[in-house]
């Protein structure tokens, strides 16, 4: 399997990066983005570019993909609702048609949130402009696409999240997100089994596209 990475610098995204890479099922990794993973191995390709807003230059070497795992993202602290849409919509929904284009054969998997509003309607910012964006994913023509709505997300194996704010609050709140992992475990994932469920849904498919902590943990098994 082929997997195209969006987003591979990110928390999420190195979790997702590091499966791959361990994952004999994988072939190949390309990874594209704003900045280098600055990682070698010899599964995986970078692609480096300063903007995302237009593939074309690179589209011939986006061909071939088996699989997209779409990591980027923002927090909407402190953005309006324009300038969240325009990262979180605009980005998203232009290069999910670009892909599909290229690979309609593909299996698309995108990290959303806990609590995206699917009516696009309700009065939470970022949920609604989730939604929407999701909605707009799983209109287009891949052979599937997954929303991957994960609430809590440990980090493991050295991963930290680029955001110095939520760096302090994963470290604040290390001990609470322990005990509940020990008491309510599907009420928390981590970055490795967000990765494991993205393969496996890549290669096996799952029962529905909206995939929250509980299904991310038992697909990640």
């Amino acid at each position: 399997m082929k997997v195209l990475l969006l987003g591979g610098t990110g928390m999420v995204g190195q979790g997702v990066l590091r499966e791959c890479l361990l994952d004999p099922r994988v072939e190949e990794v390309l990874s594209v983005g704003r900045t280098a993973t600055h990682q070698q191995h010899p599964k995986l390709r970078e692609v480096v570019r300063g903007s995302l807003t237009d593939l074309a230059p690179i589209e011939d070497q986006l061909r071939g993909s088996d699989a997209c795992f779409f990591c980027l993202g923002v927090s909407s602290a402190g953005m309006s609702e324009e300038d969240y849409r325009r990262v979180t919509y605009d980005l998203t929904v232009s290069i999910g048609q670009t892909l599909a284009r290229l690979n309609p054969g593909m299996t698309f998997s995108y990290v959303s949130g806990a609590g995206t509003d699917s009516s696009e309607h309700g009065r939470t910012m970022w949920a609604r402009v989730k939604g929407q964006t999701e909605n707009a994913l799983l209109r287009m023509p891949f052979r599937a696409a997954y929303m991957f709505r994960p609430g809590v997300i440990r980090p493991l194996h050295g991963i930290r999240s680029k955001t110095r704010g939520y760096r302090v609050l994963y470290t604040v709140l290390a001990p609470f997100v322990l005990l509940m992992a020990a008491i309510a475990p599907n009420s928390i994932t981590t970055t490795e089994k967000v990765g494991r469920a993205m393969i496996h849904v890549a290669r096996e498919g799952a029962p529905k596209a909206l995939l929250g902590t509980r299904e991310i943990n038992e697909l990640a098994k």
